[in-house]
């Protein structure tokens, strides 16, 4: 299960969410998206805590979580 997602559209490579990961699984792509920036992406979705820190640190609203529903 995806737990962190992020809009590659709207990432402008600020690397505030690479800072913030305490778990250090954020890291900025080599590639390019659209408008020329090199996106954030998580290396390891398994070790994810969803802390939330990198989707309140982002300044363009381009990280979500996800949260698995225990029953």
């Amino acid at each position: 299960m995806e737990r962190v997602s992020i809009d590659e559209g709207r990432c402008k490579s600020c690397s505030l969410c690479v800072s913030v990961c305490p778990v250090k699984i954020l890291t900025i792509s080599d590639r390019l998206n659209e408008r020329g920036f090199r996106p954030a992406e998580c290396t390891d979705q398994a070790k994810c805590t969803s802390c939330g820190w990198c989707a309140v640190v982002c300044p363009d609203v381009a990280i979500a979580l996800y949260r698995e529903v225990k029953a």
